[in-house]
């Protein structure tokens, strides 16, 4: 059933920019969005604002496909293909315009969209536009199949956005992660602010135990753990984003803008790294010179319980290896014995942690972290994406900073890191090398579940990109597997998987 339909005002190009700049937001590969409307009515206006706002480009020149039937586009996100279907005679010249390929790889605006027939898919975004009602032209938007449930929540965002006091802001989408939150940036009056489009997640099917994969590993299910990790964080001086509105049930949230100066965009411009890392590693060294309370206030009321990075949690990032990473470079799934001999190795391994703990942000490097120079001391680093902190080995994030997955760090910059980090945290003779005892085990394990999720999203989410990053995180762990604590390890990867069967 067809939820009922919204609308919106489409008087002015600002309004048309409105609405193509939340359209954008919600847009993905796939999607069908029918334009409908007497000639005249502002089809082709509205899909020039939709196309811009998808391009990132304002000036970008988008003609009328009225002659020459179908235009495309490549965006950063999505290619697009516009499609003005009034002068085809039957619905099956479609496919003679691309509308197969459009459809399985890109966005299709389509205007004149009752030339299709019966060729029109059933999920799909239908926009009206009406100017009957004296003049005053409005977007009258309804979703078809899968597109009335986006629809919904299309709406219920622009609700809490309008409630915050920022309805008015100009919308812009951001980049994001591998994970299905979005993001957009909001300006208004001189002010900036970053909203999350986070819903929550149902829990997994249960995989042992009766319980999901999620609930196991301890990852977040909604973002009250964010607002309360956040706000801890501040409360210590750090530099998360200050949390200034949030609907939890929905699942928005709308935070201070820490900027775009990314640690890993920075290392891709060749810019200078010094100073950025070493208050990057000050803050661990913040963090982990103090017990983190296992109960964090979250705002508006309520508490939230930080989860333990427990035995079970790491054993079961561990599985991501043989699960995902070994069938995609050897020829079928893993045999048993070797799955069995690979689970009893790395439970013994893990017997050797000091058991030391701390707040574990968990995905601490440089996607994560923001330049903020304007700061000073460990506030010069800007931290997001911390949802899924556990209370765990202090050594996690220094590893995953100082190995990161997606961009090179070379062995002597970890290492005069890593000695910094030392020195701050005041770590000496058993303690320090129990602590470097648990920098190798959390990087072999962490190197192990890292191989296993980029296959995963190659293979199972289509994204190759990823690819790229496997021989980096392959030498990372290799480097680790030489500490004396990984000698099962080791010998297991030696037999099974060493360093030249680790590629496709």
């Amino acid at each position: 059933m067809n939820r009922p339909a919204i609308r919106r005002p489409l008087n002015s190009l600002s309004d048309a920019g409105r609405l193509a700049a939340e359209l954008a937001a919600h847009a993905r590969a796939g999607d069908l969005i029918a334009l409908e409307g007497p000639l005249g009515a502002g089809k082709t206006t509205l899909a020039r604002a939709l196309i811009r706002q998808l391009t990132g480009n304002p000036q970008e020149e988008v003609p009328s496909p009225t002659f020459t039937l179908v235009q495309t586009y490549e965006t950063a996100r999505i290619p697009v293909w516009h499609f003005d279907l009034y002068r085809i005679e039957r619905p099956e010249e479609i496919f003679e315009l691309g509308f197969e390929e459009a459809e399985s790889q890109g966005l299709s605006l389509v205007e004149w969209p009752d030339r299709m027939g019966a060729y029109c898919p059933g999920d799909y975004l239908a926009i009206e536009i009406d100017d009957r009602d004296g003049g005053q032209r409005e977007a009258i938007l309804s979703g078809h199949g899968g597109w009335a449930p986006r629809l919904a929540r299309m709406q219920a965002l622009h609700a809490f956005i309008s409630r915050a006091g920022w309805g008015a802001a100009r919308r812009g989408w951001l980049q994001g992660d591998a994970s299905s939150r979005a993001y957009e940036r909001l300006s208004l009056n001189g002010r900036h602010a970053v909203l999350m489009n986070a819903p929550p997640m149902a829990d997994g099917p249960p995989i042992r135990d009766g319980k999901s994969y999620s609930r196991i590993a301890h990852l977040a299910e909604d973002m009250r753990p964010f607002a309360a990790i956040a706000n801890y964080l501040r409360s210590l001086g750090l530099s998360a984003p200050e949390i200034l509105d949030q609907d939890f049930e929905q699942g928005f949230l709308l935070i201070e803008d820490l900027g775009d100066d990314l640690y890993g965009r920075r290392l891709g411009s060749g810019a200078a790294m010094e100073a950025p890392y070493e208050a990057a590693v000050e803050v661990l060294a913040a963090l982990h010179g103090r017990a983190a309370p296992a109960q964090l206030e979250l705002p508006g009321g309520g508490r939230y319980h930080l989860p333990d990075y427990d035995r079970e949690a790491m054993m079961i990032e561990l599985d991501l290896l043989p699960e995902w990473f070994w069938p995609a470079v050897s020829s079928g799934p893993i045999p048993p014995d070797a799955r069995q001999d690979y689970a009893q190795i790395w439970s013994r391994a893990l017997a050797q942690l000091s058991g030391q703990k701390a707040l574990v942000l968990r995905d601490y490097h440089s996607p994560n972290l923001l330049w903020l120079p304007k700061r000073s001391g460990p506030a010069r680093a800007g931290l997001i994406d911390f949802q899924d902190a556990v209370l765990g080995p202090p050594a996690y994030d220094l590893v995953s900073l100082l190995q990161d997955a997606r961009v090179d760090v070379t062995e002597a910059r970890e290492q005069a890191l890593l000695t910094l980090y030392l020195t701050r945290a005041g770590l000496e003779g058993a303690d320090q090398q129990a602590f470097l005892t648990d920098y190798a085990l959390m990087g072999a394990q962490r190197a192990c579940k890292i191989l296993g999720i980029f296959m995963r999203l190659y293979r199972r989410d289509g994204k190759p990109g990823y690819l790229g990053h496997i021989p980096r995180v392959s030498a990372c762990l290799e480097r680790n597997l030489s500490h004396p604590a990984l000698t099962g390890p080791r010998a297991w990867f030696a037999r099974h998987l060493p360093q030249d069967r680790r590629v496709l």
